[in-house]
C-alpha cells in the first residue's frame, strides 16, 4: 500500500519551537547557572531504580552520594530520568556523567522538555532529530550548550545507547536562569481589548510578537480594523495559522475566502508557538516559529489605515460587549507585546487601555491529557487493563488523514475472544470475535479522516456492544456470552507483510492487519496469525457454519451456497500467492448419500474457486481426479468407492476434505445436487482458508564477491518508486542496488558502517537521503530498508530509526527514465559491490525471487544462514534458536515454558495436600550396606552448579516451594517461613548441619506473584527475587550435591534428615498456583502438562492446570482466590486447557486431576484522548515501542 507517511511526518517535524523577545534575541551573559545541583532529592524522578542506592535522587553531577548515580532496574530504551525546576526556566545547557567509578554510562540520549510533566516534546538540536551524544567513560563530563535555549520546569534524559559492557548510568547538570513570563488564559468566551494612544503621527514600524499555547484547533488570537474594511486578524483554524490582511473595503473574510497567509499545522499541539508580525507601510513579514515569510500588502494606501485599538482572544460585537462575531480563542497567550508595550502587564495592573470582556486569568492551567504521536507503522502503546472485569469500555480522541489504520486491539477471556478497532475508507469499523461465531462488525462515523479531533466510545458488556463517534452511535446484538476483559490493549497498528513477518517481530497468535502486497495498490486487511512452529494465516469466511442437505429430484440441485471473505479478491490472491502453502476443509458428514458423480460420469457436486472456475475434484487430489482424501489415501469404508460418503450405506459416514491446489483457493462457493434419492441427508462444514508462510519474507542470496551482483530487467518507477529489502554484512559499504537511465538513475547503498544513503536523478540533479544510526549497520544482523520517491518528496527508513524525508522541488522533473537492467549486490561498473546478504526484496509491492537468479549466478548463492543473530532473542526463557533454512525456530526442551517463542507460561494451582515428584532417575531398592552401588549408579548426577528457577502466588505459611532430594541425605529447600520470608536450606554432607539462609526483602506469602531465581556455583549462591532484589552468600556444607533423586512440589510425605523448619513446610505443602519451575535443565510443571516422553512425574492430590498464575492479587479465602475460574474455558485450544486432567502422570494415592471445589495515537498520525485519571507512574506499566509521547499530538489519552 502506497506510504503517507514521510508526507505526515513532514508536517509533525514542521515547527520547533523559536523564542522571541521583543528586547533582542539571545540569551542574558549570566543565563548559565547550575539549576539541578540545589533541588531536593524528591525534585528527581525516574521511570525505575535498580536499588535504593540507585535512585534517580543520587544523580547530580560530580556528586558520589548513593551508588554514585540513577541506574534504572532494567537499561533499556524505555528508562528515562526526569527533573523537576520548581518552575519554568530558560535552560541554556545540559551536561552528563556516568555512574561513579562504574562500568554504567549512557552514550546517546534524548532530551525532553515540558510545562507540566504531561505534555513533552523533544529537544532538536540544530534541527536534527537525533539525540546527544553521551560520555565515553563514567566520570568525564560532557557539556552541550542549547542553541537555540527552551522554556520548561520538566526536563527527561531518555537514554538511546550505553556501555555494552555495563548498564544505563546517568548524572546530570542543567544549566540556565529565570524566566520572566506574562500569562494570560483564555477560556473561549474571552477577550481582551487593547486602546491606543491617539497620536497624530502613525507610527512607521508596528511589530507584535507573543507566544500562544492552544486548547483548540479554531480561535481568534488578534483582530484590528480600520474605517474603510481594511483590518489584519490572526486566527487560529483546524490547527494551522491564517493571517488575514486587506487594505482596501473588504468584509471579514470566512473561513472559506481566499486568504493572505497560512503557516504552520497542528498548532492546537498544547506547546508554545511563537508569533512575530512586522508591518512597515505595506510591507509585512510574519514568523511562526522560525518560518518567516515576506510579503507585501496590496491596496493604494501608503499605510493601513487602522483603528487604534485591538483585541486579542476574540472580535466582540459592536454594541454587544459579551458578543463574539467568531469563534474565540481557547488557550493561552505569553509576552504579549505590541509596538515594546507589555499588553499582560497592563491588563493585569487594570491600566485604562484594557478592556476585559470574560473571565480572563493570568495563569495558564496545565492540560488534562496525554498526547501520544506515532511516529511510524512500526509503532503501537500496550496499555495494561483490568484482568477479569465483566465489560470492556474504552474512551479516547483521535486524529488522522489516513483512510485506514487500526487503532485498538485488545483479548478477552485469555485469547479466545478479541476485538479490533480501526478504520476503513475514513469509517470507524469494530470487529468482535467469538468462539464458533461468525465476526460481528460494527461501523460509525464517515469522514473520519480529515485531520481533525473525533472521539471515540466504545462497550461491549454481556448481549451487545456499541461503538458511538462523536454523535453517531452504532449497536450490535452479541451471543450472550460473559465478557471478560483482557490484560493488555494494544493502540496503534503494526502492519506486516504477513502473519510470518508479525511473527519475526515477536507477536503472539492474534488479529492483525496484513499488507499482501506492500506498497503496491492493495490495502491492508484483517486476519487471524496462528503462531505455532509455523506462522499460519487464518481467513475466515462469512458463510454459514454448517449446510444441511435433504434430497431431491434428479439432477436438481439440493444446495449452492456462496462464502464471502472480508478481503477482497485482489488481497485473497495476494495472500494466496505470498503463502508457500494454503488449504481449506470441507468436513462432510453424510447419510445414505450419493458419490459425487453419476453413473454416466456427470459431475453431481463441485465447488467454484477464487478465479469463478469450476472445480469437481475432492481432497488434495489434482484436478479433475474426482477423488476425496480417503481415496488416495486407500483406506475408504468400501474399496469400490473413492469417498466414505459413495458407499450410500444406512448409516452415517464422514470425510475429511483437504483442498491446497492454492491456485483454485479459496472456495466460493459449493453446488451438490442429488441423483434422486430422496431420503439421502448430508451435512457439511467449510472451515477457513489457511496459509503457511511467507515465501518472499525468506527469500535471499549471498554475495561473495566485490564484483558478483544479480540482474533483473529495468525497474519501472517513472511516478512511485517503492523499494524495501533485508540486508545484513560485516563490510563497511557497498551498493545494494542500481538501475541506471541516460542520465537518471536510482541507487540504494550502504555508504559507511552507520550510514545508508538513498540517491536517485530525475533530471532536477541528483538528490539524496541519508539515514544515519548511532550504531554500526555492518554487526552481521539484520536491518530492514524502506525507500520511496514519488512526485511529492523521497524518504528514506531503516529499522526502527527515524524517518529521513527530502521534498521535491516545486517545478522540477517529476518522470524516473531507466532503460539500463537492475543490479541488485553491484553496480553496472563492478565497483562498490556488496558483501553479504540481501531478502525479501520487493519493488513496488512485487517480490524478486533472488533465490532462483542466484542459482545460475557466479559468485551469489541462493539463500542465508546465520538467521539466530537477528532473530535469536525471540527465544526466551532458556529456548534455544535453532537454524532452518527458512528462518528459525525455537527449541524449548530445556525451558520451563513452551510455545512458538518458549514464552508461554506452564503454571498450575496445587490445593491443600497436594504434591507432585519430578524423578531423576528411577527407583532402586537397596540394603543398608549399598552404599558402593549408590555410589555407582548415580556418579553421573553429581551436580557442583545449579540454576533454580520458579514463579509463585500463596496466602500460606509456612509454604514449601520446592524440595530437592538425593540418595546420600542431603537436599536443597526453598520454603516461606511463618513471617513470609523466604528461606533457602542446603545440605551438600549429610554429616554436617544445613545451610540456612533468611531473606527478608518482604512478606511473600502476600497474594502476589514472585519469582525466585537461585544460581549455585559451587559453594558460592547468588539469590534474585523479582529481578531486583539480589543477595550473595557461601555456603559451608559442601560444594557437590550427589547423587539427586526427585525434585518435589507441594507436600512431602517423607522428608527424613531434614531439618526442623523444612520438616513442618514439608508437612504443610504449598497452596497456590506456582509456574515456570526449573532445576538445571529439569521442569517438573512442563514434564506433567507437556509430556513428549516416558513420565517422570508423580501427581498426589488436587493439581488443577491454569493458564497463569499472574491473574491479579488474592482476595478473600486464599483457596477461593488463588483457584482458577473452571468454567468459560470453551474456545480455548492447546494441550493442557484449564480444569482438564494431567495426562501420562503417574497418578497414586487418589490422584484426582482437577479440584471440583484519552489517548491520542495512530499509525503514522493517528490520535487518541484517554481520561485525565491515568497515574502519572502509569510509564512503569506502558509498553511504549517507536512511539513519541512529546512530539505534536496525534492520539491523546
Amino acid at each position: 500500500m502506497a506510504s503517507v507517511a514521510w508526507a505526515v511526518l513532514k508536517v509533525l517535524l514542521l515547527l520547533p519551537t523559536q523564542t522571541w523577545s521583543p528586547v533582542g534575541a539571545g540569551n542574558p551573559p549570566d543565563c548559565d547557572a547550575p539549576l539541578a545541583s540545589a533541588l531536593p532529592r524528591s525534585s528527581f524522578s525516574s521511570s525505575s531504580e535498580l536499588s535504593s542506592s540507585h535512585g534517580p535522587g543520587f544523580s547530580r553531577l560530580n556528586r558520589r552520594d548513593g551508588a554514585g548515580g540513577w541506574t534504572p532496574l532494567v537499561s533499556n530504551k524505555y528508562q528515562w530520568l526526569q527533573i523537576d525546576l520548581g518552575e519554568r526556566m530558560e535552560v541554556t545547557a545540559v551536561a552528563t556523567q556516568g555512574g561513579y567509578g562504574s562500568s554504567d554510562w549512557v552514550t546517546s540520549y534524548l532530551l525532553m522538555f515540558s510545562d507540566g510533566g504531561r505534555n513533552w516534546k523533544q529537544y532538536r538540536r540544530e534541527e536534527s532529530i537525533w539525540g546527544f551524544p553521551g560520555n565515553t567513560n563514567a566520570d568525564s563530563v560532557v557539556h552541550y550548550r542549547l542553541q537555540p535555549p527552551f522554556e520548561a520546569r520538566f526536563l527527561r534524559f531518555l537514554p538511546l545507547a550505553w556501555n555494552p559492557r555495563g548498564r544505563i548510568g546517568m548524572r546530570i547538570e542543567v544549566y540556565g536562569c529565570a524566566y520572566k513570563s506574562e500569562v494570560v488564559y483564555f477560556d473561549g468566551q474571552t477577550a481582551v481589548l487593547y486602546r491606543l494612544d491617539k497620536k497624530p503621527l502613525k507610527p512607521i514600524r508596528d511589530v507584535i510578537s507573543l507566544k500562544f499555547k492552544a486548547m483548540q484547533s479554531n480561535g481568534i488570537l488578534l483582530h484590528r480594523e480600520g474605517q474603510h474594511g481594511n483590518h489584519i486578524t490572526l486566527e487560529l483554524i483546524k490547527g494551522k495559522l491564517v493571517f488575514f490582511l486587506n487594505s482596501g473595503n473588504a468584509k471579514l473574510p470566512s473561513t472559506t475566502a481566499p486568504v493572505t497567509l497560512t503557516l504552520g499545522s497542528l498548532l492546537d499541539d498544547q506547546h508554545w508557538h511563537s508569533v512575530l508580525i512586522e508591518l512597515l507601510d505595506t510591507q509585512v513579514n510574519f514568523t511562526v516559529d522560525k518560518h518567516t515569510h515576506h510579503f507585501q500588502a496590496k491596496g493604494d494606501s501608503s499605510y493601513l489605515d487602522l483603528n487604534f485599538e485591538i483585541s486579542f482572544g476574540g472580535i466582540p460585537t459592536p454594541g454587544r460587549s459579551w458578543a463574539f462575531t467568531r469563534k474565540s480563542f481557547h488557550g493561552c497567550l505569553e509576552n504579549l507585546y505590541y509596538n515594546g508595550v507589555d499588553v499582560t502587564e497592563l491588563a493585569k495592573k487594570h491600566k485604562p487601555q484594557i478592556l476585559m470582556m470574560g473571565n480572563a486569568s493570568f495563569s495558564c492551567p496545565q492540560p488534562q491529557t496525554v498526547p501520544v504521536t506515532f511516529l511510524s507503522s512500526r509503532s503501537y502503546l500496550a496499555l495494561p487493563g483490568n484482568s477479569g472485569e465483566d465489560k470492556v469500555s474504552v474512551t479516547f480522541q483521535f486524529r488522522t488523514w489516513n483512510r485506514a489504520g487500526q487503532l485498538l486491539f485488545g483479548e478477552l477471556r485469555h485469547g479466545s475472544e478479541s476485538f479490533v478497532l480501526f478504520l476503513k475508507d475514513g469509517k470507524l469499523k469494530l470487529s468482535l470475535f467469538q468462539p464458533g461465531q461468525s465476526p460481528r462488525n460494527v461501523t460509525a462515523g464517515a469522514g473520519l479522516n480529515d485531520g481533525q479531533w473525533h472521539s471515540v466510545s466504545f462497550s461491549a458488556k454481556w448481549s451487545h456492544m456499541n461503538v458511538v463517534v462523536d454523535d453517531d452511535t452504532a449497536v450490535q446484538p452479541l451471543v450472550a456470552v460473559l465478557i471478560d476483559s483482557g490484560d493488555t490493549y494494544y493502540f496503534g497498528a503494526l502492519y506486516e507483510q504477513s502473519c510470518e513477518a508479525h511473527k519475526h517481530r515477536g507477536n503472539p497468535s492474534g488479529l492483525y492487519y496484513i499488507d499482501a502486497d506492500g506498497s503496491g495498490p492493495l490495502g491492508p486487511f484483517l486476519v487471524y496469525c496462528n503462531m505455532t512452529d509455523a506462522a499460519w494465516t487464518v481467513l475466515r469466511h462469512g458463510g454459514p457454519d454448517a449446510v444441511t442437505l435433504r434430497g431431491a429430484p434428479s439432477g436438481h440441485p439440493r444446495s449452492a451456497v456462496s462464502f464471502a471473505y472480508a478481503a477482497g479478491a485482489g488481497q485473497l490472491r495476494a495472500a494466496v500467492n505470498l503463502a508457500e502453502r494454503c488449504e481449506q476443509r470441507l468436513a462432510l458428514r453424510c447419510g445414505t448419500a450419493r458419490r459425487p458423480d453419476s453413473r454416466d460420469g456427470t459431475p453431481l457436486s463441485w465447488w467454484v474457486g477464487r478465479t469463478n472456475e469450476t472445480h469437481t475434484y475432492w481432497g488434495g487430489s489434482l484436478p479433475d481426479a474426482q477423488k476425496c482424501t480417503c481415496g488416495l489415501e486407500g483406506n475408504c469404508i468400501d474399496s469400490q468407492y473413492y469417498c466414505n460418503c459413495d458407499a450410500g450405506r444406512n448409516e452415517w459416514t464422514s470425510d475429511t476434505i483437504v483442498l491446497s491446489q492454492k491456485e483454485h483457493l479459496p472456495v466460493t462457493q459449493i453446488v451438490m445436487t442429488d441423483a434422486g434419492r430422496p431420503h439421502s441427508e448430508a451435512a457439511y462444514t467449510l472451515g477457513p482458508l489457511l496459509c503457511r508462510g511467507d515465501k518472499s519474507f525468506w527469500n535471499s542470496a549471498s554475495f561473495n564477491t566485490e564484483t558478483s551482483y544479480l540482474h533483473f530487467p529495468a525497474f519501472h518507477g517513472e511516478l512511485t518508486a517503492d523499494v524495501c529489502f533485508f540486508f545484513k554484512t560485516t563490510v563497511s559499504s557497498g551498493v545494494f542496488m542500481e538501475n541506471l537511465g541516460i542520465t537518471d538513475f536510482i541507487r540504494i547503498e550502504l555508504r559507511a558502517p552507520t550510514e545508508v544513503t538513498f540517491s536517485f536523478d530525475v533530471g532536477n540533479g541528483p538528490c539524496e537521503v541519508t539515514v544515519q544510526s548511532p550504531t554500526p549497520f555492518n554487526d552481521n544482523q539484520w536491518h530492514h530498508v524502506r525507500a520511496e520517491r514519488n512526485v511529492k518528496g523521497a524518504s528514506l527508513q531503516v529499522d526502527q530509526l527515524p524517518q529521513k524525508m527530502q521534498p521535491a522541488p516545486a517545478d522540477g522533473h517529476v518522470r524516473l527514465q531507466l532503460n539500463s537492467q537492475l543490479f541488485i549486490g553491484g553496480t553496472a561498473t563492478r565497483q562498490r559491490g556488496f558483501l553479504g546478504c540481501i531478502r525479501s526484496l520487493q519493488l513496488n509491492g512485487v517480490a524478486l525471487d533472488l533465490e532462483e537468479r542466484a542459482t545460475v549466478t557466479p559468485g551469489v548463492e541462493p539463500g542465508c544462514a546465520g538467521h539466530c543473530s537477528t532473530y535469536g532473542h525471540l527465544c526466551r526463557n532458556g529456548g534455544r534458536c535453532r537454524e532452518k533454512h527458512r528462518g528459525v525456530t525455537c527449541d524449548c526442551a530445556f525451558s520451563a515454558y513452551d510455545g512458538p517463542f518458549c514464552s508461554n507460561e506452564i503454571s498450575a494451582y496445587f490445593a491443600t495436600g497436594s504434591s507432585m515428584t519430578y524423578h531423576f532417575q528411577e527407583h532402586y531398592t537397596l540394603s543398608g550396606n549399598s552404599s558402593s552401588l549408590v555410589s555407582s549408579l548415580h556418579r553421573d548426577v553429581t551436580l557442583t552448579r545449579d540454576m533454580i528457577t520458579l514463579s509463585f502466588r500463596t496466602t500460606r505459611t509456612p509454604s514449601l516451594l520446592l524440595y530437592v532430594s538425593s540418595f546420600y541425605e542431603e537436599y536443597l529447600s526453598v520454603i516461606l517461613a511463618n513471617n513470609g520470608s523466604l528461606q533457602i536450606r542446603y545440605k551438600l554432607d549429610r554429616h554436617q548441619n544445613p545451610d540456612a539462609f533468611t531473606f527478608d526483602f518482604k512478606n511473600m506469602a502476600d497474594g502476589q506473584l514472585h519469582q525466585v531465581k537461585i544460581n549455585r556455583d559451587e559453594a558460592v549462591v547468588m539469590v534474585e527475587v523479582n529481578q531486583s532484589a539480589k543477595k550473595q552468600v557461601i555456603l559451608s556444607s559442601g560444594t557437590e550435591f550427589n547423587a539427586i533423586k526427585s525434585l518435589i512440589l507441594g507436600k512431602v510425605l517423607e522428608a527424613a534428615g531434614a531439618d526442623p523448619d523444612t520438616r513442618r513446610a514439608a508437612t504443610s505443602g504449598f497452596t497456590g498456583c506456582l509456574s515456570a519451575v526449573r532445576f538445571g535443565r529439569a521442569a517438573p510443571l512442563k514434564a506433567a502438562l507437556r509430556p513428549s516422553g516416558p513420565s517422570r512425574v508423580t501427581v498426589r492430590g488436587h493439581v488443577v492446570p491454569t493458564a497463569r498464575c499472574a491473574a491479579g492479587a488474592v482476595s478473600g479465602s486464599p483457596a477461593r482466590g488463588l483457584a482458577p475460574r473452571l468454567a468459560g474455558g470453551a474456545g480455548r485450544s492447546g494441550p493442557a486447557d484449564e480444569g482438564q486432567p494431567l495426562v501420562n502422570a503417574d497418578r497414586r494415592d487418589s490422584a484426582v486431576i482437577g479440584d471440583t471445589g484519552f489517548l491520542r495515537i495512530g499509525r503514522a498520525g493517528f490520535e487518541l484522548l484517554a481520561s485525565s485519571d491515568l497515574p502519572a507512574s502509569a510509564s512503569q506499566s506502558v509498553e511504549i515501542t517507536g512511539v513519541s509521547h512529546h512530539a505534536r499530538p496525534w492520539l491523546i489519552f
